[in-house]
């Protein structure tokens, strides 16, 4: 019985204490360090199983909605996740000018070097090597690539603001880009070409098969999900808030990159999750579209999203990557490409992406 009920009573249970949370805040104001402790070690435990619970309602809404469209909803709703947080912090917290850029870099890296090594490594090694579409795969990269250096590299050689930066109509232009092309990607995805992002040839386990059972409605698994993710955004919003202070009061060198890493963590947690089932059940595609798939709404959406906000809030953004970042970025990227230039993948092709993974975590907390 009470493996039936944690999907639907853990949505409801983290977010009335999310709720509870924030009005005990907005009442108290001055409250004690005992008191923040306190909330924050309580928005920690709930976090992952509230995770594990939207993750739970997103994949029974996906398997009846089917591929890509499945994974299309999935990617969607971290979106949302991501691009929530982000805006909740700054409008509510100090002014960081570099929080978006830090979470969509950490998202790009955790997603191409991390993810993608592990998922690569996991299934290599339970299945000696695994195929992809690589017209899929690469409509994924290019977009990525793309997206990647207009919005974190090119601000450092524009010349109508400082380094790092773009003017307001810059800001507006690239954002109407993202959109667009993000556009006309999902109609590539789920129309012209929706055969390019299918696992072919891969038949599900017979264990898999009967995990499709659907055991609930759609509209409860949609109304639960979405429970489920108001959770998680305002349960992550305390406990990244409260990193950020934490962090600051002890003097780390690079605050807001590990805060932002600590997003794309815990909002790409269900993506995750959910490629590492995937590759170890030997559908890489699948796994793909799900780990490239959210970095790419990532980069897409979430920058776009802050950018309005903060043109009508009048909020600086810092979107330009110092060279450090920026080579990581690049390497990471360029990697992807070659593993998945030749439509095979292996243990090695994982193991060269978790050293970038390891070297990115290195220089996150020993810049």
């Amino acid at each position: 019985m009470l493996v039936r009920i944690w999907p639907y009573a853990l949505p409801i249970v983290g977010l009335s204490f999310a709720l509870a949370v924030h009005g005990f805040a907005a009442a108290n104001p001055n409250a004690g360090l005992r008191e923040e402790l306190a909330i924050i070690i309580g928005a920690v435990v709930l976090l992952v199983p509230s995770v594990l619970a939207a993750l739970h309602h997103a994949e029974s809404a996906a398997r009846r909605i089917g591929e890509p469209y499945g994974t299309l909803l999935l990617t969607l709703s971290v979106t949302t996740i991501e691009v929530s947080i982000i805006v909740s912090m700054m409008l509510h917290g100090t002014n960081n000018p570099t929080l978006a850029r830090e979470a969509v870099f950490s998202a790009v890296m955790l997603v191409c070097s991390g993810g993608v090594g592990f998922c690569l490594m996991l299934g290599s090694l339970r299945h000696h090597e695994q195929g992809h579409n690589t017209q899929g795969t690469s409509a994924y990269l290019a977009v990525l690539l793309v997206l990647s250096v207009l919005t974190l590299i090119l601000p450092n050689f524009t010349l109508t603001t400082e380094a790092g930066t773009f003017s307001p109509g810059q800001l507006a232009f690239v954002s109407m880009l993202s959109v667009l092309v993000y556009i006309a990607f999902l109609y590539i995805q789920t129309v012209r070409h929706r055969g390019n992002f299918l696992d072919a040839g891969v038949q599900p386990p017979a264990h898999h098969v009967a995990e499709q059972r659907h055991t609930s409605p759609l509209w409860a698994n949609i109304l639960f999900l979405l429970a489920g993710l108001a959770a998680v955004v305002l349960l992550a919003e305390l406990v990244a808030d409260g990193a950020e202070r934490g962090l600051n009061a002890i003097g780390v060198l690079r605050p807001d990159a590990i805060v932002g890493a600590m997003i794309a963590t815990l909002v790409l947690m269900p993506e995750f999750l959910t490629s590492l089932k995937a590759a170890r059940l030997n559908h890489l595609q699948h796994s793909i579209n799900a780990m490239l798939g959210s970095a790419l709404a990532s980069m897409a959406l979430t920058i776009p999203a802050v950018v309005a906000v903060c043109l009508f809030t009048r909020r600086e953004l810092i979107l330009g990557l110092d060279n450090r970042d920026a080579t990581l970025l690049v390497l990471a990227l360029t990697l992807c490409i070659v593993s998945f230039g030749t439509g095979r993948t292996n243990v090695l092709t994982g193991i060269v992406h978790l050293v970038i993974f390891f070297a990115y975590l290195m220089l996150l907390v020993i810049p």
